[in-house]
Order: C-alpha cells, then sequence, then structure tokens
C-alpha cells in the first residue's frame, strides 16, 4: 500500500515536471515567435525603404534623359549599366533577405547614376559651347556675306560710276550761220534766206578715265520740222540699236586733254533758201550722246 502511494507520488511530480516543461516551451515559442514577427516586420520596412530608394534612383535617371533630350543618346552604354543594375537589385528585393549586400548594390548603383549625371552636364556644357560657337560663325558668316554683298554693290556703283564717267562730254556748243559773198567770203547773218553754211564749234572735255584712241564725232542738224540733213543717205550710224542718219562726221585722235572742233555743214541748194525756226544741234560718240546745242533763224 506503502509503495502504491510512492508510485503515485512520483507519477504526480513527473506530471507536474512535463506540464511545467510544456508551459516553458510554449513561452520559449512565444517569444521567438514575437522575435520572428518583429524581424520579419524591420526586414519589410528596410526592404521597402530600400525599394524606395531605388524607385527614386530610376525616377530621377528617367527625368534626366528625358531633360537632356536627344543629348542622353551619346551615354546609352552606361544608361543600360544602369538599367540592368536597377533590374537586378529588384529581383533580390523580391527573393532574397541580404539586405547588407542589397545596399551595397544600390549605393554602387546611385554612385553610376550621379556620374551619369555628372557627364550629362558636361555634354550640356559642352554642347551648349559649340552651339553658341555655330551660332557665332553662323553670325559672323551672315555679317561677310553682307559686308560681301555691300562691297559688291560698291564695287558694282563704282563701276557704273566710272563707267558714266568714262564718256566724251562735248560742251560750250555754238552755232555761227553764214552768208557766203563773192564765192567764199563769209558773213554771219541770223536770216534763212541768207544762210548758205553753218559753222558748228564745241570743245571736246578732258578726261583721264577715257582710253585715248581715235575716236568718231557724229553732229546731227535737225531742221524745224524734226529732219535731219544728210550729205547722202549712206550718212547713218548705229546708236541705241538703231540706225539713224547724221549730219557731219569729225574723225578725231583723243588724247584725254580738251579739244576745240569746228566743223562747217554747206547748203547742198543754194538757190532754196533755209528752213526758217528753231534748229537743234545733237552730237553723239560711241553710242552715246555727248552734247547738244539750238539756234534760230528768221
Amino acid at each position: 500500500m506503502e509503495e502504491q502511494k510512492t508510485n503515485s507520488t512520483k507519477f504526480k511530480v513527473i506530471i507536474t515536471i512535463l506540464i511545467l516543461a510544456l508551459i516553458a516551451l510554449f513561452i520559449l515559442f512565444f517569444l521567438q515567435r514575437t522575435n520572428l514577427n518583429k524581424l520579419v516586420s524591420e526586414k519589410d520596412k528596410e526592404k521597402a525603404a530600400l525599394q524606395k530608394e531605388l524607385d527614386s534612383v530610376v525616377v530621377e535617371h528617367n527625368k534626366i534623359k528625358t531633360a537632356y533630350g536627344t543629348l542622353s543618346n551619346s551615354l546609352k552604354a552606361k544608361d543600360s549599366v544602369i538599367q540592368a543594375n536597377a533590374v537586378e537589385i529588384k529581383k533580390l528585393l523580391d527573393t532574397q533577405w541580404e539586405y547588407n549586400k542589397i545596399r551595397k548594390k544600390l549605393e554602387l548603383l546611385q554612385k553610376v547614376a550621379q556620374g551619369y549625371v555628372k557627364q550629362m552636364d558636361s555634354l550640356y556644357t559642352v554642347n551648349r559651347e559649340l552651339q553658341a560657337e555655330n551660332e557665332k560663325i553662323s553670325q559672323d558668316y551672315k555679317n561677310e556675306q553682307t559686308k560681301n554683298k555691300s562691297l559688291v554693290k560698291d564695287k558694282e556703283e563704282l563701276s557704273e560710276k566710272m563707267t558714266q564717267a568714262a564718256v566724251l562730254k562735248a560742251y560750250g556748243v555754238t552755232v555761227i550761220p553764214i552768208k557766203l559773198k563773192g564765192g567764199q567770203k563769209e558773213q554771219p547773218t541770223d536770216k534763212a534766206s541768207r544762210t548758205d553754211r553753218l559753222k558748228i564749234c564745241f570743245t571736246i572735255a578732258e578726261n583721264s578715265l577715257i582710253k585715248t584712241d581715235k575716236k568718231i564725232i557724229y553732229v546731227r542738224i535737225t531742221r524745224p520740222d524734226n529732219v535731219v540733213v544728210t550729205k547722202t543717205r549712206y550718212d547713218t550710224f548705229v546708236y541705241n540699236g538703231q540706225t539713224i542718219p547724221y549730219s557731219l562726221r569729225e574723225d578725231i585722235d583723243y588724247k584725254g586733254q580738251a579739244m576745240n572742233l569746228c566743223v562747217v555743214w554747206t547748203k547742198k541748194d543754194t538757190d532754196k533758201p533755209a528752213m526758217k525756226g528753231k534748229y537743234t544741234i545733237t552730237i553723239n560718240s560711241e553710242d552715246k550722246e555727248i552734247g547738244d546745242g539750238s539756234f534760230e533763224l528768221k
């Protein structure tokens, strides 16, 4: 009986010990689970922070690419490296808990992205300087073109002035109507009925711009009825593309110095009186009219 009682006591003690052991195991499990949940929560927070940093790097990188436009095409290789590393880090965040290793990779990615920004800034600065230089060169080229056009215009104007200046000029045109008495004795007159001859005098001006050479002087005497008196119907010359008659022709040896010339027109029909009215004299040379004058017969 005594032995049975002893066995019952031992059994109770063992049961008690087992219960206490179970309680201790439960408490230990609870504490471990709490710590595990806390660790998981901390890891989730760290993962979220890493993910946020990664997203920030990628977003900022894409903003830089957009801001610099086509200029970013020159750094495609570096952009590919940044994109590949970003993808790798994202995979690690989804599959691994070694966040220290991931953080190191992320820090390296941030340094690469910063280097990309610096290079883009340098390229932008160089590109802007080149653009400014190109604009300056373009403006200088336009200025030179304007100067050249101005020089060409000035040259053309000067050439035109030289061309206009290098022309014979006749001035001081005077006409003396003459009555012939006793055969060749000359007597000035202003009467149409007495006029047998016209003595036309003028001066060829000095001009050093004209090439010294033989020159042909044409004198045209136009009657009041606008008819040019001629010796023969073959006495013509070309003026402004048209063949026109002349009254007198004089060949001179022009040396660039002033020359006094007198030419004489003698009426062909001495029995027929000259026409009354105003006569005009025009002097031509080298396809230009170089002088003029007039007189009147009563």
